[in-house]
């Protein structure tokens, strides 16, 4: 299986050519990601002043976990406190003003939407490493779905609640989770972060939680992460691919439906040349026969 880009590849390949670009032309671009959040990278006031925005739903809900710190952490004086309208997030770069290092400033505004949400882990991992326990934050990042983390003295959880629209999607998202789970028995990743999956019903943290769909099409997925897990040598790497998870799922869900829809494409069709080649022979009473001398006749 392989591990999704955490990086916005248009996000990175626009400014890569506009930096490159000693005398940028007029942008105005606008794109959305498949999650909903949607971006706007414009110099309608300047051609030199470059404003990159974007659009989350949840992001007062990531507001109050400290997510407009984390953005002024990573991003600095790039950071505006005001918006542009219809957007929550803006960042204003000086194309006069570029540091030496273009490709690391590139990969930084490509990583906007996981710095955004890294927020509610990064305080769930630092209320843990002062042995607290946290209140249960709630991220809905997509409609009908969304992200409980809580910390506890001795861990971090992280459940995601997701949705499966279609039974066969339903069927290959329980056969994959249910792998999750079996593959931690195996000695060689026995270190891996624990994980837990129940159809329908909410794990125990979430009762009581208000506002939980009642159906079959719902599954929740917990993670159970240690500090060994969120260390600060492997804190980024771990906070990026959780965030992925969903995605992941999803992802390999429709690629296994691709995989098998080919391989009963391609069964198909050899049965069908099968067929083609076959020649049925004619009944008896159809055949030509022939006599002695040669002719040929008919039998009546």
């Amino acid at each position: 299986m392989i591990l999704l880009e955490v990086q916005n590849h248009i996000i990175t390949e626009t400014f890569r050519d506009i930096f490159a670009n000693q005398d940028p032309d007029k942008i105005f671009l606008e794109f959305s990601d498949f999650d909903g959040v949607s971006y706007s990278i414009s110099n309608l006031a300047s051609k030199t002043i470059i404003d990159f925005s974007m659009s989350m739903k949840c992001y007062s809900e990531l507001r109050a976990f400290g997510a407009d710190a984390v953005l002024r952490r990573e991003y600095g004086s790039l950071f505006l406190p005001t918006p542009q309208d219809g957007f929550e997030v803006s960042l204003r770069i000086d194309l006069q003003q570029l540091p030496s290092d273009k490709d690391e400033l590139i990969r930084k505004l490509s990583l906007l939407k996981r710095n955004a949400l890294a927020a509610p882990f990064e305080a769930a991992f630092a209320v843990q490493a002062e042995g607290g326990t946290s209140e249960l934050m709630t991220v809905r990042y997509r409609d009908e779905e969304a992200i409980y983390i809580q910390a506890q003295p001795d861990r971090v959880t992280v459940i995601f609640s997701t949705v499966f629209k279609e039974e066969t999607d339903q069927i290959l998202g329980r056969v994959f989770l249910q792998e999750f789970v079996d593959a931690r028995r195996q000695p060689s990743i026995q270190n891996a972060p624990q994980v837990l999956y129940s159809a329908r019903e909410p794990p125990l943290e979430l009762r009581g939680v208000r506002g939980l769909r009642d159906a079959d099409s719902i599954g929740y997925v917990t993670f159970v992460l240690f500090p060994r897990h969120f260390a600060p040598a492997v804190r980024d790497d771990t906070i990026s691919r959780i965030q992925l998870f969903r995605d992941y799922l999803h992802y390999h869900i429709k690629a296994s439906k691709s995989y098998m829809h080919s391989r009963m494409r391609a069964r198909v069709e050899s049965f069908l040349k099968v067929l083609n080649r076959a020649k049925p022979e004619k009944p008896d009473e159809l055949k030509e026969k022939k006599t002695a001398s040669g002719k040929t006749f008919k039998r009546l």
